[in-house]
């Protein structure tokens, strides 16, 4: 029997703690769904095709990921691919209380799809999409906070190129 895990997030964009995450959790699980959120309350930088796009590039050196966007309830998502199990990174402790809020509401929904938490590599704790976008947007550095497609990418939104 396959082990089957959601990697969640709105990825907008990815960065390399995402991808930490990503790749440490395909070690363990079998399948590996990176679940990219379609957020209709929040108008991204990158349109929800973009950013699979850009994910499945950048992960396309592991072959047990799959990444599929979803609208609605995460766990909806999870059931309908047999997951058994939410992964989501931590970067600081600051991260906990909305993390908990939100396991807690998933366990209430479905108490058979376990979360677990898994600690950002220290190189990658201080890195969040906004602040990669911010740093990008002014043309700062980030080519080691994001892949080189992603940095191309970025620099093409915010017209640097």
């Amino acid at each position: 029997m396959s082990r089957t895990a959601v990697c969640p997030g709105s990825f907008d964009p990815i960065t390399y703690g995402h991808l930490d995450i990503i790749e440490r959790t395909s070690k363990i699980f079998d399948n590996v769904y990176v679940s990219v959120l379609k957020n209709s309350s929040k108008e991204g930088l990158f349109s929800t095709e973009e950013r699979v796009a850009l994910i499945e590039e950048v992960t396309a050196h592991l072959p047990n990921v799959e990444v599929r966007s979803f609208n609605g309830l995460l766990i909806d998502f999870c059931e309908e691919v047999g997951a058994e199990a939410i992964v989501r990174g931590l970067r600081a402790v600051s991260d906990f209380e909305y993390e908990m809020q939100l396991t807690s509401m998933n366990r209430k929904l479905n108490s058979s799809i376990e979360t677990i938490y898994m600690m950002t590599n220290n190189n990658y704790s201080f890195i969040s999409s906004s602040i990669v976008k911010e740093v990008a947007k002014y043309g700062g550095k980030i080519e080691d906070l994001v892949p080189p497609l992603v940095e191309d990418a970025l620099k093409q939104k915010f017209n640097l190129q």
